[in-house]
């Protein structure tokens, strides 16, 4: 073949291809789609507590913004009475068969319940991760490690005590992941005090009266404690109450997370030192936002960090 003839074809072809139709650029709003029915959106926390309680007011709040846009959502709670892993694996099990529109979990146990979730994932579920963390596979809203929250308090504990002191912690659940990350930065920051000793640590599995009960005992064993650390919401009411019917508040400090009333109102009257209180409302909110936004098919952030934030007395209302 000659050149003159390859030359030729070469020619004829490049023709034919400014010919051809353009390619039309593809129109990414055809991508959405439009909700045209009910939805259903199945929260699984941890355990029943009023600390959800909140989650859930913020979850409604979004459910009413959509209903003003014609979008109708159902939202079902799933609670476990206790922090029990089996129970809460039940509940997740159960509600893939029922195939929500939208299944929101907060992780008690990480292992079991990715297992659960990806099988959730499997059979075309919309799973969103709230409150513990669980895994990079799923979109989470909270804080993604709750370590530097027991870091500040323990930071916080140890200036209020001048370094020196024995020290009581109440753990919470043992396999909830924030409970146990909150307690490692507590120990991390205590490192650095070496007169301040951890004599009693206790799992009060996220239940008020065992973390009444808990501090009691406590007190009864070691009458000089200086200090105690609540690791969830429920042991710091539970620490002040033993305090306080003990009469040693002010005496005894206290840390912990999150602003239930109950451990607001021992915050102003000086029974709990410091609380670190997370933007629970937030996570009940967005988890809703982006259920809805992965059912129009929109992309959502793989981590929405909701954050926490320092109360003390100074924060109370006269």
């Amino acid at each position: 073949m000659g050149y003159g003839f390859k030359a030729a074809l070469a020619a004829t072809a490049f023709a034919a291809t400014l010919a051809a139709p353009a390619v039309q650029a593809q129109d990414q709003a055809a991508l959405i789609k439009p909700i045209d029915r009910e939805l259903t959106f199945v929260f699984v926390p941890k355990v029943i507590h009023p600390w959800y309680d909140v989650v859930a007011q913020g979850a409604a709040f979004a459910v009413e913004e959509y209903a003003q846009q014609g979008i109708k959502i159902n939202v079902v709670w799933d609670q476990p009475p206790q922090a029990d892993v089996a129970d809460q694996n039940a509940r997740i099990e159960a509600n893939i068969g029922r195939a929500p529109d939208g299944l929101a979990v907060a992780c008690l146990d990480r292992a079991t319940n990715v297992q659960l979730m990806n099988e959730a994932v499997k059979a075309g579920i919309n799973v969103i991760n709230f409150n513990s963390f669980c895994d990079e596979a799923f979109p989470f809203i909270g804080p993604k490690s709750s370590e530097q929250d027991g870091f500040d308090l323990g930071q916080y504990l140890a200036e209020q005590l001048g370094g020196k002191g024995k020290i009581a912690i109440l753990s919470g659940s043992l396999t909830a992941s924030d409970h146990v990350e909150r307690i490692t930065g507590f120990k991390k920051a205590l490192e650095a005090y070496p007169e301040m000793e951890i004599v009693f640590e206790q799992p009060d599995d996220d239940i008020l009266e065992n973390a009444v009960s808990l501090t009691e005992n406590m007190l009864q064993a070691h009458p000089d404690i200086a200090g105690i650390f609540g690791s969830n919401a429920s042991n710091p009411i539970g620490a002040a109450r033993a305090v306080k019917n003990a009469g040693l508040s002010g005496k005894v400090v206290i840390v912990g997370m999150d602003d239930l009333p109950e451990a607001v109102d021992f915050v102003c009257d000086g029974t709990i030192a410091a609380l670190k209180a997370q933007r629970q409302w937030d996570m009940g909110y967005w988890a809703v936002k982006y259920m809805v936004a992965m059912n129009q098919n929109h992309t959502i952030p793989m981590f929405h960090n909701t954050g926490s934030r320092f109360l003390t007395k100074a924060d109370c209302v006269s």
